[in-house]
């Protein structure tokens, strides 16, 4: 195909995308299905990912994300409507109750009571209620800020707009699932694509008069901010949602164990063609709120919630080739090139086959025909390989001993808990002398979470590294902008809305330069804990100077494997180069500092021993809430060891001799006016 098809073809594409996006964003009307339009997304990036001198502003994979509607007001929730991590399987439960039980320092004979709700298929909604009107109603948004559609979710019948029960919270956020019904759909797949667009649509309309002639459906099942709530578990709140006026999903059920998880779940699938709404899982629930509260969250997770998808598309396919591809941490990810093939609506051309030992232990080769999973949004894998219809001359795949980049050798690293070698084959080259790794670090720098830095993407990213632009992070914000705009493609309105997008984002705080930095095994989670130790960046960059990697062990959440990451990073003279120069062009905002004035209050606590029904990771967790800190070993800066059963003696007697306060978990409980 020349050069001038190719790009009257991607120019079609980006004209059809834009009208896509126009219905579904501005108009609120989408007209193609969610799965028509990732196809879609995926032909366009795919082609960008062929040709180098295909190029647009509103390219998708320039646009991260979308756009939020002008129709309505933005307002900030009160309490964040937080996701859901997913579960697949039987061991994906098991796995869940057993961070549950050993978070919450339980025997594994500990019996878990789940609220196991049906998910529907639907959008999300918040509704505040103050002495038990209804006066407002939020979309989820990016889960802290939605948009106020109070009038459209007003016509909705199964909404109560003013209840009078005693019962009642004085205020309080009820939260479940706008839908429609399958059987009402009938009557509007002329106008939507599916329930669920047609329910997105109807609630973004700009004259409620037009949402209220849309059959919409509404199913409770939490809430968010409340007081005056007095319920103890989710069981119970659900059925206080039906006696306030609301509906609750019929199938809701309290079990106890897995295996009757496991069990419901069956059930439900087989009613799944039958019911006249949508579900595409279930919703388990930790029932007692005192133990939600006691497991808090992870991230924008709740410890105490997960949601259990329902079976994956498969299909059968062809291996075309098989290709290695190069993180930013030096991981070597085989991928297969696959036969195009259509799964559930989205045509699937890659397929992960995950690490060497995944290959050999499948004997997944070239040529071979395959089933192919996709799993809700998970990469599609490759499931399992047809041997009989193998061809004859069929070879065994040799994972390459030398990275396909640079050349150097490729290791295995040991795992420091289990003393076994990593599944995972990596380049040996350190950081930025491997072109790949760089390139990759290069675009994780740039990323949404990191610097996001506008207008500049991936494909950017590689282009500027084959013109010899950047080759290290601190050369973004040194570009020569004068022969950037003699580049094919760049103007000089393009390259200065480039300079004014690098130059907003040169002030940046210190948990997200972290983060950026690409430290293996350190994400943003991890980066947001650093920072908040170190607060400012001159600290933090000392740590290669004061040698001081074990005082790390003292931040809640951060390991042996984290700080042996953060250790090699600054073992390397180049990281330490990078970061001197990023500090010259860079302001690094430190960190803030939360709850200062909490009941521990400059002082530190030490642990020893095996507490009863509270683990080590909780009592952290109590201690740093209420502005006190944690150390690893005794000293004269240690102001009380708390001691459970069997403390270490060493460390006891050494408190002892240094008149350190000793206290038994109940007096360290009652400090913070609590019992055990």
């Amino acid at each position: 195909m020349k050069k001038k098809e190719i790009q009257n073809k991607y120019k079609k594409k980006i004209k059809l995308i834009h009208k896509l996006n126009k219905f579904y964003f501005d108009k609120s009307k989408p007209i193609v299905s969610d799965k028509e339009y990732d196809e879609l997304k995926k032909e366009i990036i795919l082609l960008e990912n062929q040709f180098d001198f295909l190029k647009s502003k509103i390219s998708p994979s320039k646009v991260v994300g979308h756009k939020p509607s002008k129709n309505f007001k933005k307002s900030l929730h009160r309490v964040q409507m937080l996701s859901l991590a997913n579960a697949f399987s039987e061991e994906d439960l098991l796995n869940f109750e057993k961070k549950i039980t050993n978070f919450l320092s339980k025997k594994t004979d500990f019996k878990i009571s789940y609220s196991a709700e049906p998910k529907i298929d639907g959008i999300s909604a918040s509704l505040t209620y103050k002495n038990g009107t209804f006066v407002k109603g939020l979309s989820r948004g990016d889960g802290k800020v939605g948009e106020d559609i109070t009038e459209n979710l007003a016509t909705i019948q199964d909404i109560p707009k003013n209840i009078s029960l005693n019962d009642f919270p004085e205020d309080i956020d009820i939260r479940g699932e706008v839908f429609i019904q399958n059987t009402d759909f009938a009557n509007l797949k002329d106008k939507f694509a599916n329930p669920r667009n047609a329910a997105s649509g109807s609630l973004r309309q700009k004259n409620s008069e037009d949402t209220k002639k849309i059959p919409l459906k509404f199913i409770a099942y939490t809430f968010g901010f409340e007081k005056g709530l007095s319920v103890d578990n989710q069981f119970d709140y659900l059925k206080r949602l039906s006696k306030w006026g609301f509906k609750t999903n019929p199938f809701n059920k309290l079990i106890i164990g897995v295996k009757n998880l496991i069990q419901n779940y069956h059930e439900i699938v087989k009613k799944r063609t039958d019911l006249d709404f949508d579900i595409d899982g279930i919703v388990y629930k930790v029932n007692d709120f005192t133990l939600q509260k006691r497991l808090g969250n992870v991230a924008n997770a709740p410890r105490w919630a997960i949601a259990h998808k329902f079976s994956s598309n498969k299909a059968m396919s062809v291996i075309e080739d098989i290709e290695i591809q190069i993180g930013r941490t030096g991981a070597l990810t085989p991928v297969a090139k696959i036969k195009p093939i259509n799964i559930g609506g989205v045509v699937v051309s890659n397929a992960t086959l995950h690490n060497e030992d995944e290959i050999n232990r499948k004997d997944i080769r070239i040529g071979d025909t395959v089933t192919v999973e996709r799993a809700g949004d998970v990469i599609p894998h490759i499931l399992s390989v047809d041997n009989n219809k193998r061809p004859k001359k069929s070879s065994k795949f040799a994972f390459p001993d030398k990275c396909p980049s640079c050349g150097s050798k490729t290791i295995k690293d040991i795992n420091l808990t289990t003393k076994k070698e990593d599944a995972v084959r990596r380049c040996s080259s350190e950081d930025y002398f491997c072109k790949k790794i760089s390139i990759e670090k290069l675009k994780h720098f740039v990323s949404k979470e990191a610097f996001n830095i506008d207008g500049f993407g991936k494909k950017i990213v590689e282009n500027f590294w084959k013109l010899k632009l950047i080759k290290f992070p601190q050369d973004i914000f040194k570009l020569d902008y004068n022969k950037i705009e003699k580049l094919e493609g760049w103007g000089k309105l393009s390259v200065e809305n480039l300079k004014y997008s690098i130059n907003e984002k040169k002030q940046i705080s210190l948990e997200r330069f972290i983060y950026a930095l690409g430290i293996r095994h350190i994400g943003l989670e991890n980066a947001k804990l650093i920072s908040k130790h170190f607060l400012s960046f001159l600290k933090f960059k000392n740590l290669s100077k004061n040698n001081n990697y074990k005082d790390l062990l003292n931040i809640d959440g951060i390991g042996d494997t984290q700080v042996n990451s953060i250790k090699n990073f600054f073992s390397n003279k180049m990281n330490i180069n990078i970061l001197n120069e990023l500090d010259k062009v860079l302001i690094i905002k430190s960190a803030v500092v939360e709850n200062k004035n909490g009941l521990l209050k400059n002082k530190t606590f030490l642990v020893t021993g095996k507490l009863i029904g509270i683990s080590r990771a909780e009592i952290k967790s109590l201690i740093e809430e209420n502005s006190g800190t944690t150390v690893s070993s005794v000293s004269k800066k240690l102001n009380y060891l708390i001691i459970g059963e069997k403390p270490t003696k060493k460390k006891v007697e050494s408190a002892k001799e240094l008149k350190l306060r000793i206290l038994d978990q109940n007096q360290f409980l009652k400090m913070l006016n609590k019992t055990s």
